[in-house]
């Protein structure tokens, strides 16, 4: 790349998760001598009904180069399904009118997914925050096509990035460890004036000096037709425990019409008086009430990746989690009304933990920005191991210092030998 000439690196954003946990990475490459930062807001982002949240990238100082509108309504599995066709068509003329010289998404959303595919049929460059996790949900299957796709990757922890390498990615095209939501943790003036969560939103009033609950809780798309009964059963714990609550509405996945309307009936027939409900929160104030909740109960990611650098004891409701890694602060528990309470005093016992840091020391967002930087874009994808017979094993990677077992049915017992680049104060665990 020549001296005079900034790198452009558009970043897709499509919900308030993902701008939480891309704004980090936003900066560094906005500060970047050698990077000039685009930004594509989608999804609900730039929907009025989730209270618009790209208004808050804007007020954060970053330009907005374009607002792609791809969503259907409806919250079924069609609609989601049309929506990514939708988002493929939106964002091809974005790259095509901003000609960006790389990509960048992060997760699992279905926005992401219609962003990536439209980037790899236009011959770009892609980098994937957050690949090679586990998860419940469309969300599983999503991440994992994302990872084909995306040309390098930066993983959250190791275990992630041994199944990126066990999927046949290159171990070099793993640029580090780490999620920059950390990067956020780290900084926060965990302060939690009551304007916060008071001047927003409806229903009690939360005096946060007080021990507080936060719930969010979104629907689990492959169990689509049981969301409204399985919310109704985190509604019948809560009443059960009558604590003050801080609950945020759900994302626009399939079944989120009958999560939502599961909370309206509730809050109309139980009229509670502990109970505040709020549409959406800024990155910063979300953490900080994160940070400050005797509890998290629900399952939102955020409950498993950022709760446990505050130490925030979490209940994790469902099966929308399942297989994370999570460490000692989350209690998994099935969407029954009884256990969910049970767990979720059992938790405000026991206190908080003490932080971890499995996905992330505080220090990403600036690696990340200067492999984007260093990194030479490619476009021809293969895969870096190859079979010399099904079941003879995989031709032995260079340097490999990570060995791993797979079952492969028909193929029987396949050694896969993974080398992970040596990254310099990579974050997760050692």
């Amino acid at each position: 790349m020549s001296p005079e000439k900034r790198r452009k690196v558009c970043v897709v954003l499509v919900d308030r998760a993902n701008y939480g946990r891309l704004k980090p990475v936003m900066k560094a490459i906005d500060d970047h001598p050698r990077l000039e930062l685009q930004v594509l807001a989608a999804g609900t982002m730039v929907l009025e009904r989730f209270d618009h949240p790209v208004h808050v990238v804007r007020k954060d100082g970053f330009p907005v180069d374009g607002e792609v509108y791809i969503e259907l309504e409806g919250s079924t599995p069609a609609t989601m399904a049309k929506s990514v066709g939708f988002g493929v068509v939106e964002f091809a003329s974005e790259y095509q009118r901003l000609k960006p010289d790389l990509i960048l998404v992060i997760g699992d959303r279905y926005e992401a997914l219609a962003a990536t595919v439209a980037a790899a049929f236009m011959n770009l460059c892609i980098v994937h925050l957050q690949g090679g996790e586990v998860s419940g949900s469309i969300d599983e299957s999503t991440r994992h096509a994302i990872t084909k796709l995306a040309h390098y990757h930066v993983p959250s922890t190791r275990r992630s990035a041994e199944y990126i390498v066990r999927m046949g990615e290159r171990p070099e095209s793993i640029l580090g460890l780490g999620c920059p939501s950390s990067d956020i943790a780290r900084q926060l003036d965990r302060d939690l004036p009551s304007r916060v969560v008071n001047s927003g939103g409806s229903g009690a009033l939360i005096d946060v000096d007080r021990p507080f609950l936060l719930v969010i809780f979104h629907p689990t798309t492959t169990e689509y037709g049981g969301e409204r009964r399985q919310m109704e059963e985190v509604l019948d714990a809560l009443h059960d425990l009558r604590m003050p609550t801080i609950l945020l509405w759900p994302n626009i996945d399939a079944g989120s019409n009958h999560v939502s309307k599961a909370i309206r009936r509730f809050r109309e027939r139980a009229r509670p008086a502990w109970l505040r409900t709020l549409i959406n929160l800024a990155p910063e104030a979300y953490l900080r009430v994160l940070a400050r909740a005797a509890c998290a109960v629900g399952n939102s990611s955020s409950f498993v990746r950022d709760a446990g650098y505050f130490g925030t004891p979490v209940v994790l409701v469902g099966d929308r989690q399942l297989g994370r890694e999570t460490d000692e602060h989350v209690s998994s528990v099935p969407p029954v009304a009884a256990i969910v309470a049970e767990a979720t005093r059992r938790q405000l016992r026991e206190g908080r933990y003490a932080p971890s840091a499995l996905y992330g020391d505080g220090h990403v967002a600036d690696r990340v920005a200067e492999a984007l930087a260093d990194l030479t874009p490619y476009v021809q994808k293969r895969l870096h191991y190859i079979y010399d017979e099904c079941g003879d094993g995989l031709t032995r990677l260079h340097n490999a210092v990570v060995a791993a077992t797979v079952t492969v049915s028909g193929c029987g017992a396949i050694e896969a030998n993974c080398d992970l680049p040596a990254v310099s104060g990579a974050g997760g665990p050692p």
